[in-house]
């Protein structure tokens, strides 16, 4: 299978808590659809202390996988905001 290109797209989304509205991380997104998955070598600026956890309130916003070969974060449903 094809791996995501490296460099992506250029527009830049900010990721937040959708509870307690904390900053996650800006990720560079392709396409208009919901945010599903995020391949770690997209994100710009991580905020988080621990991988998948707020930094806020502290509740696991996501899980750590491997996606066409490239390490990713699968979204919780229902856990953040995309702004």
């Amino acid at each position: 299978m094809a791996k995501p290109n490296k460099k992506g797209p250029r527009r830049t989304v900010q990721i937040s808590c959708l509870q307690c509205k904390a900053p996650i991380f800006k990720y560079r997104k392709g396409g208009k659809g919901a945010l599903v998955k995020c391949f770690t070598e997209r994100i710009v600026e991580d905020y988080t202390e621990t991988s998948c956890i707020c930094p806020g309130c502290g509740q696991q916003f996501a899980r750590e996988t491997m996606i066409r070969g490239a390490p990713a974060l699968k979204i919780v449903g229902g856990k953040v905001h995309m702004k």
